[in-house]
C-alpha cells in the first residue's frame, strides 16, 4: 500500500518469505500523527503473530492519543512503546500457550514541520536513512552479536557467521518493563527512511540495500517490492517487512 500523508509519502509491504508458513511481522502507519512502525514477533503457537500485531496497534493508538496533548516527541514515543510492552506482556500471562511471546519494534515519528524525525527501537528491526545516494543506519540492534561487535569482542564478519546471530537482548512484551532507544535526527527534504524487519537484513547487507535504493526511490511501492523480491531471491529465510517514508 502507498499513501501520501500531510508531511510525507509512504509505502508498506510485508511478505511471508520462502520458508515460513506464517507471517509474524506487522507494520502500520498513522499518517495524521506522522508515526510509522514495524514489529517482528516471536513465540510459540500463534504467539509471534499476536505479539507483533498487538504491539503495532497499541503503539499507534497510544501515539495518536498522546499527539492530541502535544507532548515532547521522546516522551510520546516512550509511552507508546511502554504501553505496547505492557499489553503484550499481560496478554502472554493471560493465555498459557502464549507465555514467552514478544516482538521487536522499530518506529519513526516525523515532526509536523518535517525538520526532525525521531526513531524508537527495541530488538533487531532497523531504521535506515537514504540521503543523497548514501544509506545510513539510524538504529543499533539489540542483539547478542551486535553488542559484541560494539564492544570490540567480535568482528562484523564473525557476527554474520555466528550461530548466536538470532539471539536478541531486548523485546517488547518479554518482561514487565523494557528499555527503549529513542533518538532525534535532523531531517532534510527528500530523505527516505526505511523501517524493516530482520528478514530483510539477514538476506541483504547494507551495500545491497543501497544498491536497490540507488535504482530509484521515486516510486516507493516499487522500491519496497524490489527489496523484498531480492531478499526472497537470496533465500527468503524469514518474514520480510519494509516501510519506506519520504519527507
Amino acid at each position: 500500500m502507498m499513501r501520501r500523508g500531510h508531511t510525507s509519502e509512504f509505502a508498506l509491504l510485508t511478505d511471508v518469505g520462502r520458508i515460513r508458513a506464517h507471517n509474524e511481522d506487522a507494520c502500520a502507519a498513522d499518517e495524521a500523527a506522522g508515526v510509522y512502525v514495524v514489529c517482528d514477533g516471536m513465540g510459540g503457537a500463534a504467539g509471534g503473530e499476536i505479539a507483533s500485531h498487538m504491539a503495532a496497534r497499541v503503539f499507534l493508538e497510544t501515539a495518536r492519543l498522546a499527539a492530541a496533548h502535544q507532548p515532547a516527541a521522546d516522551w510520546r514515543l516512550e509511552q507508546a512503546v511502554l504501553t505496547a510492552n505492557r499489553a503484550v506482556f499481560d496478554e502472554s500471562h493471560r493465555e498459557p500457550e502464549l507465555r514467552g511471546m514478544g516482538t521487536t519494534l522499530v518506529s519513526l515519528l516525523v515532526e509536523p514541520a518535517g525538520a526532525r524525525v525521531w526513531t524508537a527501537n527495541v530488538g533487531d528491526s532497523r531504521c535506515y536513512r537514504w540521503r543523497a545516494g548514501e544509506l545510513q543506519a539510524m538504529t543499533d540492534d539489540h542483539s547478542f552479536v551486535d553488542e559484541q561487535v560494539r564492544l570490540g569482542l567480535m568482528s562484523a564478519e564473525e557476527a554474520v557467521m555466528s550461530p548466536l546471530r538470532n539471539v536478541i537482548t531486548r523485546a517488547v512484551g518479554s518482561h514487565i518493563d523494557v528499555a527503549v532507544d529513542i533518538h532525534a535526527h535532523d531531517a532534510a527534504p527528500d530523505d527516505v527512511y526505511l523501517l524493516c524487519s530482520d528478514g530483510l537484513t539477514r538476506e541483504l547487507d547494507d551495500s545491497e540495500i543501497a544498491g536497490v535504493m540507488s535504482q530509484g526511490t521515486d516510486d516507493l511501492q516499487a522500491c519496497a517490492h524490489a527489496l523484498i523480491h531480492l531478499a526472497n531471491e537470496y533465500g527468503g529465510s524469514d518474514n520480510i517487512t519494509v516501510v519506506l517514508v519520504r519527507l
